[in-house]
C-alpha cells in the first residue's frame, strides 16, 4: 500500500467526508495511478474513516438546511457516486415534511409578497423546481400567494 496515498486520503477526509467517487477523483487529480489508489480505499473503508453513508447524511442534511427539495438532493448524491438504495434509504429514515421544507423555501425567497403576473409566477416556480422539489410542493405555495 502506498504511504502517501493513504496520508493524502486521510488529509482529505479530516476536512470533510467525500464519497469514494470524490476521493478517487481527487486523487487522480494528484497523479496517483487508479492501481495504487484502490487499496488505500478499500483499507479506508475497511477502517470505517470511508463510509458512503456518512458522507451522504452529511450531504442530506447541509442541502436540507439550506433550502434545497429531495430531487436537488437526490441528483446531487448520484453525481458524488452514491448509490442510489442508500439515497432513498437515507430519505425514509429522515422522515422529513418535504411540504414544509417548500414552503420555507419559498418564503425565505418571496416573502410575503404578492404575485404580479404569470411572469412572476413562471419565475417562482422555476425558482423551486430549481432547489429540487416538486411540483406536487409547488403548486399549493404558487396558488396560496395572490395576484395584486
Amino acid at each position: 500500500m502506498n504511504k502517501a496515498i493513504l496520508h493524502c486520503s486521510v488529509d482529505l477526509l479530516s476536512r470533510r467526508e467525500h464519497s469514494y467517487k470524490e476521493l478517487m477523483n481527487k486523487l487522480k487529480l494528484r497523479e496517483h495511478s487508479e492501481n495504487e489508489i484502490t487499496p488505500v480505499l478499500e483499507y479506508l473503508i475497511e477502517k470505517d474513516y470511508l463510509s458512503e453513508e456518512r458522507f451522504a447524511e452529511c450531504l442530506f442534511r447541509t442541502r436540507m438546511n439550506k433550502g434545497y427539495g429531495w430531487r436537488y438532493i437526490k441528483s446531487e448524491l448520484a453525481q458524488k457516486g452514491v448509490c442510489s438504495s442508500i439515497a432513498i434509504e437515507l430519505n425514509k429514515n429522515q422522515q422529513i415534511d418535504w411540504y414544509l421544507q417548500a414552503e420555507l423555501a419559498y418564503n425565505k425567497r418571496f416573502g410575503e409578497s404578492d404575485i404580479k403576473d404569470q411572469k412572476d409566477k413562471a419565475k417562482r416556480i422555476r425558482f423551486m423546481q430549481y432547489r429540487g422539489f416538486s411540483s406536487d410542493e409547488i403548486m399549493p405555495l404558487v396558488k396560496s400567494s395572490r395576484y395584486i
